[in-house]
């Protein structure tokens, strides 16, 4: 299997697979609206020669575009139906609408758009609005990337076709809220996967200031994810990565 992940922090992964480089939700700026990085600076390495970026859903700190302008992509970009049109209008080309069960070749890689269960829009009644997609990425290994979700029973349906789940175990602030995925659940979500390795993501990244200095969880979620995952589904491979770690598999 010639697949390697780098986390690059909060749901912005680097996935490397039969030779081509995959990146999910990029967001590799010091700040996206309130939110500040409290991670260190995303190397620029990993944002050149990118064949395609999948984007889950709208709210922006999956769908950043200050991010997007820096990330050198030579192939398209993969966004939920119904976002082409706003991206385009904000300068972004090549973009590839999907819906659930839509697949994108790129290179030896299938990309192929799984369920979400999550908001639908940018977050103000004039923005766009469009169903939050996960994906699967597919080659010689198989790597499910669950954008932000919550739990829902056809995630089941991915069960023993999943190399790496990449899992969203929290977010930016103290708690959080309907439509994500927090330790306990995140587990059960790689249960139903059945996946073979998992790696917490959707933590630890951003924050806004003042959280920082009073309710700052750090690692906690990764760490709650990795004890409950040795408890519950210990044939499961848990690596958690720091922001910019790379694993070989």
């Amino acid at each position: 299997m010639g697949l390697e992940i780098t986390w690059l922090g909060h749901a912005s992964v680097l996935i490397e697979l039969d030779g081509a480089r995959l990146l999910t939700d990029p967001l590799v700026r010091r700040r996206a609206g309130p939110l500040v990085r409290i991670a260190p600076p995303v190397d620029p390495a990993n944002t050149r020669g990118i064949d395609a970026v999948v984007i889950s859903h709208l709210h922006g700190d999956h769908m950043h575009l200050p991010s997007l302008r820096r990330i050198e992509r030579l192939g398209p970009l993969v966004a939920p139906a119904g976002a082409a049109r706003w991206l385009e209008r904000h300068g972004q080309r090549d973009v590839h609408e999907v819906r659930a069960g839509d697949e994108v070749r790129v290179g030896a890689v299938q990309v192929v758009a799984v369920p979400a269960e999550h908001g639908d829009t940018r977050g103000h009644p004039f923005g766009p609005k469009a169903a939050p997609l996960g994906y699967v990425m597919r080659g010689s290994g198989s790597v499910h990337f669950a954008g932000d979700t919550d739990l829902y029973e056809s995630m089941a349906d991915l069960r023993g076709t999943i190399d790496v789940a990449l899992v969203p175990v929290w977010g930016w602030g103290p708690s959080i809220g309907p439509g994500h995925l927090d330790p306990p659940r995140a587990v059960r979500a790689v249960q139903l996967i059945g996946a073979r390795v998992a790696i917490p993501i959707h933590w630890g990244t951003y924050a806004v200031p003042r959280i920082v200095r009073r309710n700052a969880r750090g690692d906690g979620p990764a760490r709650e994810f990795a004890a409950l995952a040795a408890r519950d589904i210990p044939d499961v491979g848990v690596h958690i990565l720091q922001p910019g770690e790379r694993l070989t598999l």
